[in-house]
């Protein structure tokens, strides 16, 4: 049987009926991942939709040649879990257990994604999902077990990790998210509704720029509407300063973590002059407002382009001279070196994304293999590591900073002569499916939506980078120093509130 025939198969930010993506038996529909996986396909988004007494189930993955694919089943009762064959899908499964109240059977870790049901419809602990408290535990004399949150000092948000430990080596940490129970994707049924826009901003703060413009790419898909030329390039310009932002931050994070002030302070306030630019061109840091279906709500005239463009060569300077700092400091190099190494295979069964699976080497960017917007026509180069350690990660961000300083330069230089900024829309598709994907600075982000007979939101699900990634911490600490946690948990710097949802 071939598998790959069975997909419905499109492209990113289009729209597909969903009378034309296939129904198969659950059996099929199962196998059908674990063998699609296995081809070189990989799960994008794999959800439940409650139904009557079971759930519908859907599956999207991305494939080679610039194609999505997705196909659909319908469980009652109990789903035979594909963990064990397909690594990749062992947070969907527990998703979907603690969603749609499916026991899932098989799975060998089945407990809660998320700390409390919101929801309201999880299905009983004792039947499908081991209870919230479930901690794997070291045992023997000499072992002993540290627990740090949910609750954490300052503005950081609610998180649990709790390490098994010998001595100071960590055996193994477990990571309990999903304490705020935002109810965000409940809310989106039956919407557009006039606060869908605000609620996609704040998915995740970091990502305003990210997250409105994957959703804004589901509205065009759905209505079959093009944004105008400015308003991509001014979006491709919004997008890759949201990622300096967030790298020079994250750097300066770094640098603060192993006690290296120079290139902390630097980065904190270069970081500034990075969301500043954002507020020249829409007066939100954060890019709020900025980004709409159809286009965008502020353009960027040649006086602003010039001004971006001569404030871009400044700070590079002292983001450069900030950085190298870092590089030539042996006490930091010696922290960076070998600290939280995830080996490519690891990286591979657990499906990572963005800066944490380039810097294993994997060679994974939604602008170069899924390209959307002004990524059609130009993205920045790939860049990669090998080392998958903190160092990789480190300078994976330095030298994506530097890809993305060239792209906003050129793009800047070479913007359309259109006044238009805004398409008019459109009706919704009826009973369509959209999928957007779109590169944010973690990495990638997916939203899918389904639309009812009116166009309105039947589903529609939202996947963070973070949902991938926070595995990659956890196993990034396995057979490390305890003391290399905070160090780790900023190589990665994931998100709390993109991954409660």
């Amino acid at each position: 049987m071939s598998y790959e025939l069975m997909l419905k198969t499109f492209g990113n930010g289009t729209r597909v009926p969903l009378n034309d993506v296939p129904e198969v038996a659950l059996e099929v529909f199962l196998q059908g991942i674990v063998e699609l996986t296995g081809l070189g396909w990989r799960i994008l988004s794999y959800f439940g939709v409650p139904e009557r007494e079971g759930a519908a189930l859907w599956c999207v993955l991305a494939g080679s040649h610039r194609r999505l694919g997705a196909f659909h089943s319908w469980c009652e009762g109990a789903l035979p879990s594909i963990t064990a064959a397909c690594p990749e899908a062992h947070l969907f499964e527990r998703e979907i257990a603690e969603q749609c109240g499916l026991a899932v059977e098989g799975h060998p870790w089945l407990k809660p994604v998320r700390e409390q049901d919101f929801a309201g419809n999880r299905a009983d602990d004792d039947q499908c999902l081991t209870a919230v408290s479930d901690f794997y535990r070291l045992a023997g004399e000499e072992a002993h077990e540290v627990a740090v949150g949910p609750v954490h000092a300052g503005i950081i948000e609610p998180g649990h990790f709790r390490f098994q430990c010998h001595g100071e080596k960590v055996f193994h940490l477990e990571i309990a998210l999903g304490y705020q129970h935002r109810g965000i994707e409940r809310a989106l049924v039956g919407g557009p509704h006039p606060a869908t826009m605000v609620q996609m901003e704040t998915i995740a703060g970091d990502t305003t720029i990210g997250h409105a413009t994957a959703y804004a790419m589901i509205r065009e898909g759905l209505t079959g509407v093009e944004p105008p030329p400015r308003a991509q390039v001014v979006r491709g310009i919004a997008l890759e300063l949201e990622r300096l932002a967030n790298h020079c931050g994250d750097l300066g994070a770094l640098a603060g973590d192993v006690g290296f002030l120079p290139t902390m302070s630097f980065c904190g306030r270069i970081r500034g002059d990075f969301l500043n630019m954002t507020a020249d061109i829409c007066g939100s840091r954060f890019g709020r407002g900025l980004i709409r279906p159809g286009g965008v709500a502020f353009g960027c005239t040649p006086q602003q382009a010039e001004a971006l463009s001569r404030r871009l060569d400044e700070v590079q300077h002292d983001y450069t001279g900030a950085v190298n700092l870092l590089w030539a400091s042996p006490s930091v190099m010696a922290r960076f070196e070998r600290t939280g190494r995830i080996s490519s295979d690891d990286a591979l069964s657990l499906n990572l994304v963005g800066p944490a699976a380039r810097a294993c080497g994997i060679a994974r960017d939604v602008r170069r293999d899924h390209p959307f917007g002004i990524y059609l026509t130009s993205a920045p180069p790939l860049v990669l590591e090998a080392g998958g350690d903190v160092l990789a990660r480190a300078r994976l961000r330095w030298n994506e900073s530097i890809a993305s300083l060239d792209f906003i330069r050129e793009r800047l230089s070479t913007l359309p002569d259109y006044d238009d900024l805004l398409t008019p829309g459109a009706p919704a598709g009826a009973e369509m499916l959209s999928v957007a994907l779109l590169e944010g600075w973690r990495g990638e982000i997916c939203h899918v939506a389904l639309t009812d007979k009116n166009g309105a939101f039947l589903h529609y699900k939202i996947k963070d980078p973070s949902f991938h990634n926070w595995s990659a911490l956890a196993m990034s600490l396995r057979n490390g120093q305890i003391s290399d946690f905070p160090l780790c948990n900023k190589s990665f710097n994931l998100s709390y509130c993109g991954f409660d949802l």
